[in-house]
């Protein structure tokens, strides 16, 4: 969570994975000037973040939701099985109170929005590579809240979906069908099929076709960047 940390010594290898080049121009840039801080390289897709972390081998990933051709909460489940000791860092646009507590089951160390400013980035690498966990305080609050009332995937809620399930809600908001959502997440069409029943079950659907408007209205209105 968040709290004041003094400076690690030594330098800490970070990569950036992001699919915007000025974002990862900035982010060089900005980390650079950090004498603790060295940007050893950089990553635009699921691919060649992977690549690189096993070429490069740094101590964190600061990696952003949206990828191209890919996603970065998938992107944070690989990269824990594949690199146990790397720490990850989640740094989107995406709205937090949607993404954080579920980058953080995925294996992310921590979660930070993209408004925030400098100092609050820095603080944030620096709490997750001293063994630490960053949210926000009002995502901490919330995570708490929810474990003091045992509400932590109230039913008819997104929150309440699996990772995959989650991960198939989001492909059908992007108009996927049910043969190519098996085809994106390397599954076969009666496990989708699955996935989309368990889905509307869970969200207290009716219909196939309230499933897709409201995946659709979730992708476009909730889901959105803050």
């Amino acid at each position: 969570m968040e709290s004041k940390l003094m400076k690690p010594l030594g330098k800490t290898r970070l990569l950036i994975v992001d699919d915007h080049v000025l974002v990862r121009e900035g982010l060089l840039r900005l980390l650079s000037r950090e004498k603790d801080l060295e940007v050893c390289g950089e990553a635009a897709s699921e691919s060649e973040a992977l690549a690189r972390v096993s070429e490069l081998k740094p101590d964190l990933a600061i990696i952003d939701i949206t990828l191209d051709g890919g996603n970065g909460l998938e992107l944070t489940k690989t990269l824990r099985k594949r690199f146990p000791k790397l720490v990850i860092l989640i740094l989107s646009m995406h709205k937090e109170h949607l993404h954080a507590e579920r980058a953080l089951r995925m294996g992310a160390n921590g979660y930070i929005m993209k408004r925030e400013d400098k100092d609050k980035l820095l603080e944030a690498i620096r709490c997750v590579m001293s063994g630490q966990v960053y949210v926000s305080k009002a995502i901490n609050d919330l995570m708490l809240q929810r474990i003091v009332t045992g509400s932590d995937n109230p039913d008819g809620s997104v929150q309440s979906l699996s990772d995959r399930e989650f991960e198939v809600f989001r492909l059908i908001g992007q108009g996927y069908g049910t043969r190519q959502i098996a085809e994106e997440l390397t599954i076969s069409i009666k496990t989708a099929e699955t996935h989309r029943e368990r889905i509307r079950e869970k969200l207290n659907l009716n219909t196939t076709f309230e499933l897709v408007q409201q995946a659709i209205h979730w992708l476009h209105h909730e889901a959105r960047p803050a």
